[in-house]
């Protein structure tokens, strides 16, 4: 046998290696300058993917032995934590005068997410592999890890959403104070 050859699949973990790497790098250049935040629209994402992830899991065999569903709960409860952690490090800034709101990935934030990939990716393989002598279908594993990723978009969301109105609130507070009580709007002509 010519040990030349490359191994099947070996390619598959560089291509993901790679494309990670790539993607990383977009939204690191992406996320440099800050972003108009609309909190009208922060609904949106966590519903489509609330949507989406309900009818993976759905279209799958939903389990119910209690290893899986200790699994799926553990897995929402340690996304709901990594998504809150997640929102609270976006830097969310409010304009004073306009009340325009911009958000800001910071770095360790991003540092976060290749982490979590990193588990992912490692968690999934070793699941892969000893799922026999756990006992735990492949399925539930790869369930457990979209109800991760589904959780911590929602509570990311949810946390942003919170926060920005908190310091809209504030800026709307700070400006009604520094304006005199039936004062005038100038006049543009």
């Amino acid at each position: 046998m010519n040990q030349d050859l490359p191994v099947a699949g070996g390619g598959q973990i560089w291509g993901s290696v790679i494309a990670v790497g790539i993607a990383l790098v977009v939204v690191m250049l992406r996320n440099q300058k800050p972003r108009k935040l609309r909190i009208e629209l922060l609904w949106i994402r966590p519903i489509l993917f609330g949507l989406i992830i309900g009818a993976t899991i759905w279209a799958s065999h939903v389990p119910s032995d209690v290893v899986s569903l200790s699994i799926f709960a553990l897995a929402l409860a340690l996304g709901a934590g990594l998504g809150w952690q997640r929102g609270r490090l976006m830097r969310i800034e409010v304009e004073p005068d306009t009340h325009a709101i911009t958000s800001r990935a910071s770095p360790v934030g991003m540092i976060l997410i290749v982490g979590i990939l990193g588990l992912r990716m490692a968690l999934r393989g070793l699941a892969l592999e000893t799922r026999s002598s756990l006992g735990v279908p492949a399925a539930t594993v790869t369930d457990a890890l979209i109800l991760l990723i589904g959780a911590m978009v929602v509570t990311q969301s949810l946390e942003m959403w919170l926060r920005a109105r908190r310091l809209l609130d504030e800026a709307r507070a700070a400006k009604a104070a520094r304006t005199p009580v039936g004062a005038q709007p100038p006049l543009v002509t």
